[in-house]
């Protein structure tokens, strides 16, 4: 079963956006529990699961029968999970509203695509800007820098809510930071996000106040500040 997406695309989709996005523009990549209470990624496109009401004891025991006994889980938002959930992780993040931030072109970018994963997988391992797997690239556009032929930086696109597009996979190689690469790439996926009437917003975790600082005075603006939970379901 796969529940009807709500019509909703002001910045309330924000509250649940794995969900929005899993019963929205992103249903092709979507896995629906039994009752259809919950959902998840395809796994080899994104770690993260959702539950149509957090509140809902019936939307927890409907992940535990997607994810299967004792499986590791992903999710984001203000949520307490019930007895019988371990807790594995907790990074407290932020969600920050890009509606303020300029977008505009940045010339030297080229779009990446299936062909790029293995180079985009290297960056990634090496700059740890969050979860990228195989197939995240299809999940919207990515765009890259390179230098020599090298890729040294990118920027994309994970969670697209209706109405909203998530900027993620944001990094650079060490040896070419402090050359603004980042904040040009941000700027290029944003108008592509614009471009088709959408609007960006991103997640990073609190304690990468670089990276916040960076978004703050591109324009982007706090919105609220969710957990990200890596759970294990009930082993029985």
């Amino acid at each position: 079963m796969s529940p009807e997406s709500g019509t909703l695309c002001g910045s309330e989709v924000l509250d649940n956006p794995v969900w929005a996005a899993l019963t929205g523009p992103h249903r092709g990549f979507a896995e629906f529990a039994p009752a259809g209470l919950a959902a998840r990624y395809v796994l080899d496109a994104s770690p993260f699961s959702a539950l149509a009401d957090p509140g809902d004891p019936r939307a927890w025991a409907d992940l535990a029968a997607l994810a299967g006994p004792g499986e590791e889980v992903w999710v984001t938002g203000l949520l307490t999970p019930p007895p019988g959930w371990e807790t594995l992780a907790t990074i407290p993040g932020v969600q920050l509203d890009g509606r303020e931030v300029r977008a505009g072109a940045a010339p030297e970018a080229v779009p990446l695509g299936p062909a790029d994963v293995p180079e985009m997988l290297e960056l990634v391992e090496l700059t740890r800007p969050g979860p990228f797997l195989d197939r995240t690239v299809e999940l919207g556009t990515y765009l890259g820098i390179r230098h020599e032929g090298r890729l040294v930086a990118m920027a994309g696109e994970r969670m697209r809510p209706e109405g909203w597009s998530e900027i993620s996979a944001v990094c650079t190689r060490p040896d070419h930071r402090g050359r603004g690469l980042a904040d040009r790439l941000i700027r290029a996926v944003a108008a592509e996000i614009r471009g088709r009437g959408d609007r960006p917003f991103l997640h990073a975790a609190a304690s990468n106040t670089g990276a916040v600082r960076l978004y703050g005075s591109m324009g982007f603006t706090l919105r609220r500040s969710p957990l990200f939970l890596g759970l294990r379901t009930p082993r029985a």
